[in-house]
C-alpha cells in the first residue's frame, strides 16, 4: 500500500477543474478550479452575484455542469445525486437552511443522521451539536419554525454536525445575525475544523473569514481571479480596495 511521504500535505477531498454551470439557459459559472484538503479551511469570497452560491451548489449535485470535473474523495461526482454525497461524507449548510419548520428541533436535528442507525454515535453527534449551541437542547421539542433566525442558523449547521461530514459546505452562515451571533458562528466553524472536518465557507463578512482560513479564492462575474493564503489575500491591495473598502 502507497503511503504519502513524511511531510506531504494531506490529500485532497475535493477537486474542481474548469467547471462551467448554471441554472438553465443561464450560465452563471466559467472555468471554475479549485480544491479543499482534507481538515483545510477554504474561503471562497468575492461580491453578491459573483456566483458563490452557485459554485456550492454545483458542488453539492444540485445544479448540472456546463462543462468540467468535480472529484470528491478522489472519484467523479458528476453522475452522483445529492443524498449519494451526502453519505460519503459531504454536507451543504446552504442560506435558506432547508428547515422543516413544522417538524421538532429534534427531529431537524435526527434528519442529519438519515440511515445511520448507530444510537450511541448519534447520541454523541447531538451532544457535540448541542456542546456548540446549548439553546437548541433547550428547543428541543419546539418547532423549528417558531426559532428567531438566529436559532434557525444554528439549527441548520448543528443538523450538519450530526452528519459527521468529511467537508462542509456553508453558504452565507452570518447573514442577518448580531455582530455576537456573528462570532459564535465563526467560533463554531473554527472549532468543528480543528476536530478534523474540512471546511469551504461562502460568506458575506470577508474580513473574518480570511482570517480563519488557510487559504481563500476571489470570485467575479462567475470566474476566479485570485487565489492564495487566507492573510495574503487579506493584505491583497486589490482585496482591500475592491472588497473591504480599505486604501
Amino acid at each position: 500500500m502507497s503511503q504519502e511521504p513524511a511531510g506531504a500535505p494531506p490529500p485532497h477531498l475535493l477537486e474542481v477543474d474548469s467547471l462551467s454551470a448554471g441554472y438553465g439557459a443561464l450560465q452563471v459559472l466559467w472555468g471554475i478550479s479549485l480544491s479543499v484538503r482534507q481538515g483545510e479551511f477554504v474561503a471562497l469570497v468575492g461580491a453578491n452575484g459573483a456566483g458563490k452560491t452557485a459554485v456550492l451548489r454545483a458542488i453539492a449535485g444540485l445544479i448540472p455542469p456546463v462543462s468540467g470535473a468535480i472529484r470528491f474523495r478522489g472519484k467523479p461526482t458528476l453522475t452522483l445525486k445529492t443524498h449519494q454525497l451526502c453519505r460519503r461524507g459531504l454536507a451543504l449548510v446552504s442560506e435558506t437552511l432547508n428547515l422543516f419548520p413544522l417538524m421538532s428541533v429534534r427531529e431537524n436535528l435526527l434528519l442529519g443522521a438519515y440511515g445511520d442507525y448507530d444510537r450511541d454515535q448519534i447520541g454523541a453527534r447531538l451532544d457535540f451539536a448541542f456542546d456548540f449551541f446549548p439553546v437548541l437542547k433547550e428547543r428541543l421539542r419546539q418547532p423549528a419554525g417558531t426559532l428567531s433566525g438566529g436559532e434557525q442558523r444554528m439549527l441548520g449547521l448543528a443538523r450538519a454536525f450530526v452528519a459527521h461530514p468529511l467537508l462542509l459546505l456553508v453558504d452565507e452562515p452570518s447573514r442577518g445575525l448580531s455582530p455576537n451571533l456573528v462570532n459564535q458562528m465563526f467560533a463554531a466553524l473554527e472549532r468543528l475544523n480543528r476536530r478534523g472536518v474540512a471546511v469551504l465557507l461562502v460568506e458575506q463578512n470577508i474580513q473574518q473569514s480570511l482570517r480563519v482560513a488557510g487559504r481563500g479564492y476571489v470570485l467575479e462575474q462567475g470566474r476566479m481571479v485570485m487565489e492564495g493564503s487566507g492573510s495574503d489575500l487579506l493584505n491583497s491591495e486589490k482585496v482591500r480596495r475592491s472588497y473591504l473598502g480599505l486604501g
